[in-house]
């Protein structure tokens, strides 16, 4: 499969990138965590060949495989004298993470999917982002005639 139209979007990614920052900071992710979720999703034009219907969708199958990652670099955090300004330290530490720990309260597959959900969440939010700023461009048209010719 060619990447042709990926390279087209270099560019707005980078612009999209730079919008989507409050995004990140106002959700539980930290930016460290959100660098891994975007290793691991792959953007794709879905109805590349219909020009009513094409749209940017974030496949997140992957996202399993940074899952681990993503706590870990979580806990590192909060490990660390706690995260920075709009990061999560990890809700999951100190006093109230021993008594809910106890409690069984909280799991790490209940944290898991949440990381999984918000992740996917904020995976397709950026992909229709993208789109949008293409089309604000104008390069979408050309983008999605790239992507259906591939």
């Amino acid at each position: 499969m060619s990447n042709d139209w990926q390279d087209l979007v270099v560019g707005a990614r980078m612009a999209v990138d730079q919008q989507f920052t409050d995004r990140v900071r106002g959700s539980s992710l930290s930016n460290s965590q959100w660098g891994l979720v975007m290793t691991a999703v792959e953007f794709e034009i879905a109805d590349a060949d219909d020009p009513e219907d094409a749209r940017i969708v974030a496949d997140t199958s992957k996202l399993e495989h940074v899952l681990p990652e993503m706590q870990n670099v979580d806990t590192q955090s909060a490990m660390g004298g706690g995260a920075g300004p709009g990061q999560s330290g990890g809700d999951n530490s100190g006093v109230v993470g021993g008594i809910k720990d106890a409690l069984g309260l909280g799991s790490d597959d209940d944290e898991t999917e949440q990381l999984e959900a918000e992740a996917t969440e904020l995976a397709g939010e950026y992909a229709d982002a993208l789109q949008s700023h293409l089309e604000d461009e104008g390069k979408w048209a050309e983008v999605r005639r790239v992507a259906a010719s591939d």
